[in-house]
């Protein structure tokens, strides 16, 4: 009642000092204005002075008039008032119970996001924030689009990491087995409930009481059956085969678990092999009975084992002899020039000849004088390096073991498990490391021989151990393999059907999987799942098949993995099993003591993680490095066992790395800690930004190449969600007091702005969910941003502060436009949710229309309607937007709502458009005057001629293209500006006033209409 009558009050003063304006004028113009006049307006003005909150302006009086924005939502969080916010929107949103909530649903479709499990073996790191905050994003989106999410977290519990850990913590003389793994799981346990803890902060949507771990006793059962299966099919076997093995760890290692050092130095030598049986074309030429093959090696350790030398058919090689001393070397021909500067003398070429043509030469050995080394020929080798020749140790090579098998070649291992040299080497290197003292003495005894030519540095790339980060050798072991190369053929063509997001990724793939023949899966360790094979005490042989495997997996399934050590054989290997499998008395055979690669654990998990309807996900989305890991044994057992791949689409990510590109390391000091991120560190220079802005930095990063992470992105990232804070206070400030269940504005009703912008909406909600579609969620925050910054900041909300503020307060403009607003806060935040689920369930809660116990979560995807596209809306907007650009370029920074501004066009569908707009041919009130922000629009056919010499002309064009091209029309226009006369409204600040001190007609209608 008291803004009632103030309101009233206003008016009447209003009132006075319209017809005091009035008086003024008219007396003026007869210069009759007296101390009367003077007196009165002074009376009138203090007494409105009295009455208004403003007593030094006159735009003070209509203050309270005025509907400004107002809301409870803060501009600002920062501090522990945001850390704590953040906690209280998981816990008033019900974040924990929405996983189970929506798996609860009915749903037309499931999206499954099978996880990748992370490794249990430390904190958590900015790395896990980068997977898991993309799967959640990803996930976020196809829940709120009505589809049921199938994801499982789980974990990577096994392996040599772990099992170092216990160690360190236990010792390592005396233990058993069982001793070493129950300390390995309660390690991985610790390091999983911190990490779950953290993802659980991040936001991450999960049932978290129901994640699988590669140590339960199901997941290994479900592990041995596709173990099994492999294994009857003759793709898993056992071999005596060169292996990668890590002396440090005292296991084999499959490629997947090297890390490749560049800068691996190795003492390359050139050696010389005597020939003692010449290949013919060698034989015929005179002189040439002391020839040496020149060998180039960088791994001097194996010439002990060196069973052979060889050649590329097809290259040319030369006999040459040597100016300072005479001696005569069998070299590939390309390689003349540079043996002959590297050895500092000139060399002759005496005779040369075609690869094949060496054939049936034979060497002697250079440390084993009884040794014959024949010359092979094998298309494997190159002439980048050396000299075009290459002994081959079969057992410490790969291509050499191929060569071996070819030409029927003996394995001979001179190497241990602790990589020392076997008695097999000789009592003068037995014992000694390879690496180290063994390299130095083989290089001594060929100089004491005199088969020493060269010794050089080396600098190249070389296996290490991903764990121990110490060089690996290369030696023949008894191993449990799968044939890769039988699978190499079905897993590319299964990889073809396949989604791969980035599509450059494929071809890492592809190469992966071309390089790979064969992988080693058994682990010379105690924490893993036990290989489930007896072997004979007598002969040795595996006993192995569907009977006996059967059997553990049951066992394991209810016992774990932990009973193959605490049962006794007896109750491993029954005597109903044996005598399925046709064996002996228990008593012939003692259990394995392998173990499974952790490799194969975590590529088995479509078999104990997805659904048996359809187990294939529909996504897995993981790093760069599983190319070679997770991503293709995952392929290779789903081939193997259900020849289709595990996965319909690969999203492959970068690392996250430091702000200036590098990998993060403790000893530099750049690790970035999540936990330090989010809830801030000692140094004022890491400020608390919660949780929504690391999931920002995921979001705006471009995920398919490295991810960087420092002060300026974390900063970077605040500041855009500062940013669009303040756009989202803005649109709930202008929503107080509106509810669009009831007051909502029928589209067809609404001014054209308004349905403009409904249509942009509905085409900004296209966009978002294309990118989301996509896995691109940096694309989503471009498309936001480009959104909020150029549709509603710098044009719409420009345009329409005048209604909202000033219109009566149920007119149909203003709610016409407050339905628009709803809509467009209903739109932007559902699009930013998957991101930043914390602030738009803040938003939710402050934003009308709903519930007050709803989440958004709950309620579903962006609501766009077709009914927001009419025909011609496009069209009549954007063009008339095309003519307020050639009006806002002809005033250059001044205002335009001080300018009345002509638009003439002729006759034509661009006309008609305008009409839509403004049907009057002159307007202050307008849609098209207020589009143009301009005191006063003129809609005309063509100019007038007596425009004032101050005038401001324009021309341009505008193309109207309707129906799909249809219809198509370049319609001329012309604009003429003048400034107005019209004075501005103390009220509403338009210049649409009769003088300084004059409401409008519009706000004097608003201000009588409020009381």
């Amino acid at each position: 009642m008291v803004l009632l009558g103030h309101r009233a009050t206003v008016l009447r003063v209003s009132m006075i000092l319209c017809r005091i304006s009035a008086v003024s004028r008219t007396l003026a113009r007869y210069g009759r204005w007296s101390q009367w006049g003077d007196g009165l307006l002074h009376r009138a003005l203090s007494f409105s002075s009295s009455r208004c909150h403003d007593s030094g302006s006159a735009q003070g009086l209509y203050r309270d008039t005025v509907l400004l924005p107002q809301t409870e939502f803060p501009m600002k969080l920062t501090g522990q008032k945001l850390l704590d916010r953040e906690i209280e929107i998981q816990q008033k949103c019900g974040f924990a119970d929405l996983y189970s909530w929506q798996r609860a649903r009915k749903a037309k479709k499931e999206f499954c996001l099978h996880d990748g499990p992370p490794y249990a073996n430390g904190d958590p790191h900015v790395g896990h924030a980068l997977n898991k905050i993309l799967k959640d994003i990803c996930n976020r989106f196809e829940m709120l689009k009505g589809r049921q999410v199938h994801y499982i977290p789980g974990w990577d519990c096994h392996g040599l990491p772990i099992e170092l850990k216990a160690l360190r913590e236990m010792g390592t003389t005396g233990l058993s087995p069982l001793q070493i793994r129950h300390k390995a799981r309660e390690f991985a346990e610790k390091a999983i409930a911190r990490q779950k803890a953290a993802f659980q902060r991040w936001g991450v949507m999960a049932d978290w009481d129901q994640c699988y771990y590669t140590f339960d006793g199901a997941y290994e059962a479900a592990q041995l059956k596709v173990f099994q299966e492999m294994h009857s099919k003759g793709i898993i076997y056992q071999d005596y085969k060169p292996v990668f093995w890590s002396p440090s760890s005292r296991t084999a290692l499959a490629e997947a678990e090297l890390e490749y050092n560049p800068e691996h130095v190795s003492r390359a030598i050139y050696a010389t092999f005597p020939l003692t049986t010449l290949p013919p074309k060698i034989a015929s030429e005179k002189g040439l009975e002391g020839v040496s093959v020149l060998v180039w090696t960088t791994q001097p350790w194996t010439i002990p084992a060196s069973q052979a030398v060889c050649y590329m058919p097809n290259a040319q090689y030369s006999v040459v002899k040597r100016a300072d001393n005479s001696q005569l070397l069998l070299v590939a021909t390309k390689c003349t020039a540079s043996m002959a500067a590297l050895l500092g003398t000139e060399l002759e070429s005496v005779c040369t000849m075609i690869g094949s043509q060496l054939e049936g030469g034979i060497c002697k050995h250079p440390l084993l004088p009884d040794k014959e080394v024949p010359l092979l020929l094998a298309n494997h080798k190159t002439m980048a390096k050396g000299t075009g020749l290459v002994h081959t140790a079969p057992a410490h090579g790969m291509e050499d073991y191929s060569v071996a098998l070819h030409f029927n070649l003996s394995v001979e291992c001179v190497v241990d498990e602790d990589g020392k040299f076997t008695e097999q080497a000789g009592s003068e290197l037995q014992n000694l490391p390879v690496m180290t003292e063994g390299n130095d003495k083989v290089i001594s005894m060929l100089k004491e021989c005199e088969a020493l030519v060269k010794e050089e540095q080396c600098v190249h790339s070389y296996p290490y151990d991903w764990r121990t980060k110490q060089p690996v050798v290369i030696r023949p072991s008894k191993q449990w393999f799968i044939n890769t190369a039988s699978l190499k053929d079905r897993a590319k063509e299964a990889l073809q059907k396949v989604r791969v997001l980035p599509e450059s990724a494929r071809g890492s793939l592809l190469a992966m999987l071309d390089s790979r023949t064969y992988w080693c899966i058994s682990r010379q360790r105690s924490w893993g799942v036990p290989i489930p094979v007896f072997y004979h005490k007598e002969t040795g042989e595996a006993l192995i098949d569907k009977h006996t495997v059967s059997h553990i997996v049951n066992l394991f399934k209810d016992k774990g993995s932990d009973c193959w050590w605490e049962l006794p054989i007896e109750t491993l290997l029954p005597p109903e099993v044996l005598k399925k499998s046709k064996a002996g008395p228990v008593t012939d055979y003692i259990r394995g003591q392998d173990v499974l690669d952790i490799w194969f654990d975590s590529g088995a998990s479509w078999a104990a993680v997805l659904q048996e309807s359809d187990p294939r996900a529909d996504a897995y989305v993981e790093g760069k490095d599983q190319i070679g890991g997770w991503f293709q044994s995952s392929l290779f057992t789903s081939v193997a066992v259900r020849n289709k791949a595990p996965y319909k689409s690969l999203v492959v990510h970068g690392f996250a790395v430091s702000e200036k590109g590098e990998k993060m390391s403790k000893s530099v000091g750049n690790v970035v800690d999540p936990d330090v991120v989010i809830n801030g560190g000692k140094e004022p220079s890491t400020p608390p930004y919660g949780a929504d802005a690391l999931r920002w930095w995921v979001a705006e990063s471009n995920i398919f190449s490295e991810v960087q992470i420092g002060p300026n992105a974390l900063n970077s990232a605040r500041d855009n969600i500062s940013k669009l804070r303040g756009t989202l206070k803005f649109l709930l400030g202008n929503l107080r007091g509106f509810d669009p269940r009831v007051q909502a504005v029928d589209p067809k009703q609404m001014h054209y702005i308004d349905q403009y912008m409904l249509h942009l909406l509905r085409k900004f909600s296209i966009k978002v969910t294309d990118a989301y579609a996509e896995f691109d969620a940096g694309r989503v925050i471009r498309t936001i941003q480009a959104f909020i910054t150029r549709d509603l900041s710098s044009f719409y909300f420009s345009i329409i502060k005048d209604r909202l503020y000033c219109d009566v307060e149920d007119s149909l403009g203003r709610r016409s436009c407050q339905t628009a607003l709803e809509e467009i806060l209903d739109g932007v935040t559902r699009a930013i949710a998957p991101i930043l689920p914390h602030l738009a369930e803040e938003v939710y809660l402050h934003a009308p229309g709903h519930d007050q116990d709803e989440t958004l979560f709950k309620s579903g995807w962006i609501k766009s309607s077709s009914v927001w596209r009419r025909p011609g809306l496009e069209e009549a907007v954007e063009g008339a937007c095309a003519i307020r650009d050639s009006f806002l370029s002809s005033i250059p920074g001044k205002h335009a709502a001080q300018y009345d501004l002509t638009i003439a066009i002729e006759p034509g569908l661009l006309f008609e458009l305008m009409e839509f707009l403004q049907e009057e041919p002159t307007s202050t009130s307008s849609q098209l005057a207020e589009l143009m922000m301009a005191a006063r629009v003129n809609l005309t056919s063509e100019l007038p001629r007596d425009l004032p010499p101050d005038v401001l002309l324009k021309h341009g064009t505008f193309l109207i293209n309707l129906e799909g091209g249809v219809i198509r029309e370049d319609s001329a226009y012309s604009i003429a500006v003048v400034p107005t006369s019209a004075a501005r409204c103390p009220r509403c600040r338009r210049y649409t006033s009769e003088s300084a001190d004059c409401l409008c007609p519009r706000c004097q209608t608003v201000i009588s209409q409020a009381h």
